[in-house]
């Protein structure tokens, strides 16, 4: 009898152990980027047409400089169990199913030709879809260094909880987390088709504790493109941190050897994640004049210029704007050259029961340090922005995002637990 497939730690297969009455594990992995493999094996074949897929392995996640899809499913998950050697292997099985589903391939041995007595490794929705620029950046929160891994020591200095700011109306069971996943995509299907793929493998081992679906994109990090609008209609991410400039990414965005370090050095080429759910009260700003809305932002609303200028990417002259307008107070020349690279997305998440849309946007944030990067910033904007007149902080979290994979014997989170 030919051996069965190993999975990620080594061991027999899903579909190997299943037929012995085993569990779960994952077939081999291949590299993010190039090329797939066919189903059995014998021939290679691109990914897509035209591109379509992001190169999984690299310093640095994708997901974070990585040119803004279109859509987005975020998860944040709690770890359920106390045993390390368990998290690990999730890690691994995680890192190997990202592999593939960036890819464009299925997980495992797929979604169907299997045994019919046992269920499929993958489940299904994405055949015959593209890869449609899907990302997975995985991130772990302040709660996973609680003592219960053995990973005290290795909380980095940087990984604080963030204050209450003035205004703030959380949701605990929208904030917070162990770990999140971000997948974002071109398709919505394939983003969560992706998560919820990690987390059928994930069971027992973590369990959702939130999540969010995000469309039409609220930031670019490509400055060429057209800068998207958030549902105020307004333009925005201007000014946002560009994924092409790698000088700014260095002072902004990548933590560097000499912030890493004691036991936070396994943040070497990593970020610091934000997330925040903004509620919008879209019904009362439907409401409130051009002018007015105009003067809350900053900037016009056809062009999105600043005040007093022509075009959109014309340099701001703060002054000439209201002490309280959104532009003035987030500009890095307000903040002491604060600068986040921005992947916010807006949602839309049926009624409050009041007959008001829940809608809002859902602010994703990477940082060198959440102290010097959001912290002075959304204490800024929460002592005086207008535009909080109109919107509300519900949820929030924030966590360590390491840096990326290298290869297909790397895993997330391997410096952490080495």
């Amino acid at each position: 009898m030919t051996p069965g497939p190993t999975g990620a730690g080594g061991g027999p297969a899903r579909r190997t152990v299943l037929a012995a009455g085993g569990g779960l594990a994952l077939g081999a992995a291949v590299a993010g980027g190039a090329a797939a493999l066919t189903r059995d094996g014998d021939a290679t074949a691109p990914v897509a047409d035209g591109g379509a897929a992001v190169p999984f392995h690299g310093p640095h996640q994708a997901g974070i400089a990585t040119a803004v899809q279109d859509r987005l499913h975020f998860a944040a998950f709690d770890v359920t169990t106390d045993d390390r050697e368990k998290l690990v292997a999730l890690l691994k099985e995680w890192t190997r199913a990202a592999e593939r589903m960036t890819a464009g391939r299925e997980v495992g041995e797929g979604a169907h030709g299997g045994l019919p007595e046992a269920p499929p490794d993958d489940t299904g929705e994405a055949l015959g879809l593209k890869p449609s620029r899907l990302t997975l950046t995985i991130g772990f929160g302040p709660s996973l260094f609680d003592g219960r891994f053995g990973l005290k020591d290795k909380r980095p200095g940087a990984l604080v909880e963030l204050p209450r700011f003035p205004g703030d109306n959380l949701d605990p069971a929208r904030s917070g987390g162990d770990l999140c996943v971000q997948a974002c995509a071109d398709d919505p299907q394939v983003a969560v088709h992706a998560v919820r793929n990690l987390a059928r493998i994930g069971f027992g081992t973590v369990a959702v504790r939130w999540s969010q679906l995000g469309f039409g994109k609220t930031s670019s990090t490509t400055p060429d493109a057209q800068t998207p609008r958030n549902l105020f209609g307004f333009k925005d991410g201007t000014r946002n941190v560009s994924g092409t400039d790698a000088a700014a990414l260095d002072r902004h965005v990548w933590v560097g050897p000499k912030d890493a370090t004691g036991g936070g050095a396994w943040m070497a080429g990593g970020s610091y994640l934000v997330a925040r759910r903004i509620r919008m009260n879209v019904e009362t700003w439907d409401r409130t004049p051009l002018a007015e809305q105009e003067d809350v932002f900053g900037r016009d609303k056809k062009e999105g210029a600043p005040v007093g200028k022509a075009k959109e990417h014309d340099e701001p002259f703060l002054k000439a704007m209201k002490p309280d307008s959104h532009v003035r107070l987030a500009h890095p020349d307000s903040n002491g050259g604060a600068a986040l690279l921005r992947r916010g997305y807006s949602f839309t998440d049926g009624t409050d029961g009041l007959g008001r849309l829940d809608a809002g946007l859902f602010f994703l944030a990477y940082q060198r340090d959440v102290r010097s990067g959001f912290v002075p910033v959304q204490t800024a904007l929460a002592k005086a922005d207008a535009l909080n007149e109109y919107i509300q902080h519900v949820g929030s979290a924030v966590f360590a995002v390491p840096p990326g994979v290298r290869d297909a014997d790397d895993w997330w989170g391997r410096g952490l637990f080495s």
